[in-house]
């Protein structure tokens, strides 16, 4: 007869979870010792931090699209799992987090980690149990498998320690809980916009002189009817930086990203445009969209709790990107006016052309745009790449030219740092064999330092560059733009990473002037295994939209003086692309 984690285990089989990340703990014993047994069908993946293993479950479930799981002890060990699951939430992952407890009759009586991971994690899920006996688990594990696809959210089972080993047959099943009643299949539900609200979307499109589209994460797997929207409506399209792979980047249609890590051409595009059409973006920065009143606006997206969030439409059409976009396009009318598309193509090779001067500068101390396009530009066509938060944010956006087959992944919502190599890592579990990157921060990856020893652990094929400036760059430039105070408190104790990636059986590269750029990235990436290639760049690059506001230039002026370095940051504020993005907002 099994026991309530076998049970666990066995639901997760049934609903084709081939993994599970996690470190072990007293607390999940039992959840540990199902699933040795099942080794052969279910794999477990230790991480040195719960943190990673949340991280990495919601990164996994956005690589595949299928169901991430996490697993960690109780108290402390639960507590460690809430910002990778607040990254799922925020991101709409469906995830589902496994947690220990102490003795079920223990409870509430101040013993050892004598935390209620429910009343933690009640925020976060979208379901939220604590188990009470084994027959109770038969019933809420395929309900949480179900409700965190269906919901694309966390769902969260927490589990007394001794109820985990508790048989089938010692729980006391109530009259009504009948056995094999909870069903284990998945309905996915299907939704498509009604006729009229398409007829009335579609009026809006061909009423409009300048559309410009705005393409998120839910629109990857459309791209093929995004085009022909785009090229019937003869619309640039601006991408949100989780739909950086929608399009590639050297796309005739797209002006890049948008917000502070975006494109002149793309802010440009959304002040000039009076339509916009969202698809599959929710976008957080409101100050990036037309203003409202000066275009009217259509939005796509499989949920309708997030039509209308950002900008108000007057056509919302819930449902699937892809079959949703072909209802629509039969509906558009061809425009012959090519204008607007044209000045944001002419725009856009104006900002290419900045963009390399920056890149192609052979300046010292080495500037990180520089190593970020030569990093890039040696990614194999099939590969997934991650970023974590922060200037490295910037360089991967910018400077690293996305292609057909290769992926792109980030904390988008949360935007947190540290998750970079855990989603590296989730990629190489996902897809084994597959070329794997990473463009990290210094100050993010000390957070997480550990897990570059899983990737060894389990062959993870990454080429993983950090951009070490010993500074929390984009902390500081936040500091100057957003408040007018100087930089205070960013500056960081200088790890060797190369060393570090060495003493934990990967290897080590440094880069340090230009001229050695491309010799040791041609080194690195020969390399087999995984490998950590440490840029050592220039602090005082400042990191800059696109187009800067006056509040935040005037702020700038009024912080500089007091800053640090001040001489070599108006140096780097007077080269290019910073002297035109300061000027665009003037």
């Amino acid at each position: 007869m099994p026991n309530a984690a076998e049970i666990l285990v066995d639901t997760l089989i049934a609903w084709n979870v081939e993994v599970v990340f996690g470190l072990p703990g007293d607390g999940i014993n039992g959840v540990m010792e199902a699933l040795r047994k099942n080794q052969d069908k279910i794999s477990f993946v230790q991480v040195r931090h719960e943190e990673s293993a949340a991280f990495m479950a919601c990164a996994y479930a956005k690589w595949t699209g299928r169901l991430g799981v996490c697993l960690a002890t109780s108290g402390p060990g639960g507590t460690h799992l809430l910002t990778g699951l607040y990254d799922a939430k925020l991101d709409q992952a469906p995830v589902l987090a496994i947690t220990g407890m102490q003795f079920h009759d223990l409870i509430e009586t101040f013993t050892q980690q004598d935390v209620d991971l429910t009343r933690v994690f009640n925020d976060v899920s979208v379901y939220n149990v604590q188990v009470s006996d084994a027959a109770h688990m038969e019933n809420v594990a395929s309900l949480a498998c179900r409700t965190a696809l269906a919901r694309k959210g966390v769902a969260h089972l927490s589990i007394a320690s001794d109820i985990q080993e508790q048989p089938a047959d010692a729980a006391k099943r109530s009259k009504r809980n009948r056995p094999a009643h909870t069903p284990q299949d998945m309905f996915a539900p299907h939704c498509l916009a009604e006729d009229a609200e398409l007829d009335k979307a579609a009026a809006i499109l061909n009423d409009a002189r300048r559309v410009a589209i705005l393409a998120g994460r839910g629109a990857i797997g459309a791209a093929a009817e995004l085009q022909d929207t785009a090229r019937l409506l003869k619309a640039p399209i601006v991408k949100a930086l989780l739909g950086k792979a929608v399009l590639p980047d050297d796309h005739p249609y797209t002006t890049g990203g948008i917000g502070i890590l975006g494109t002149l051409p793309s802010q440009q595009a959304m002040e000039t445009c009076d339509a916009v059409l969202i698809v599959g973006s929710t976008f957080p920065y409101i100050e990036y969209y037309p203003q409202p009143g000066k275009a009217r606006g259509v939005q796509i997206d499989c949920d309708a709790q997030r039509i209308g969030l950002r900008f108000p439409v007057e056509a919302g059409l819930v449902g699937d990107a892809a079959e949703t976009l072909r209802a629509l396009n039969k509906r558009l009318e061809q425009k012959r006016d090519g204008e607007f598309l044209g000045t944001a193509q002419n725009s856009m090779q104006k900002w290419r052309e900045m963009m390399h001067q920056s890149e192609d500068s052979s300046a010292h101390p080495l500037k990180p745009q520089r190593v970020a396009r030569a990093f890039g530009e040696r990614l194999a066509e099939n590969t997934i790449l991650a970023a974590d938060s922060g200037q490295n944010t910037e360089l991967a956006a910018r400077h690293v030219d996305l292609g057909v087959g290769q992926a792109f992944g980030v904390s988008g919502a949360l935007a947190s740092m540290s998750c970079g190599l855990s989603y590296a890592i989730a990629a190489g579990i996902a897809f084994p064999g597959r070329p794997v990157a990473a463009i990290v921060g210094d100050g993010g990856l000390a957070m997480q330092l550990g897990e570059f020893s899983t990737a060894v652990r389990y062959g993870i094929p990454l080429k993983l560059l950090v951009i070490k400036n010993n500074m929390l760059n984009q902390i500081a430039w936040e500091q100057m733009m957003f408040l007018g105070n100087p930089q205070f408190g960013c500056e960081l104790q200088p790890i060797d990473f190369a060393k570090a990636a060495e003493a934990m059986g990967g290897k080590g590269f440094s880069i340090e002037r230009a001229d050695d750029v491309e010799r040791v990235l041609d080194q690195a990436f020969a390399a087999s295994g995984p490998v950590i290639i440490e840029a050592l760049v220039d602090a005082y690059e400042p990191m800059m939209p696109p187009k800067m506001p006056r509040d935040y230039a005037k702020n700038f002026r009024k912080a500089l003086p007091q800053t640090p370095n001040r001489d070599l940051i108006e140096e780097n504020v007077a080269r290019q692309p910073a002297k035109t993005m300061m000027e665009a907002g003037e």
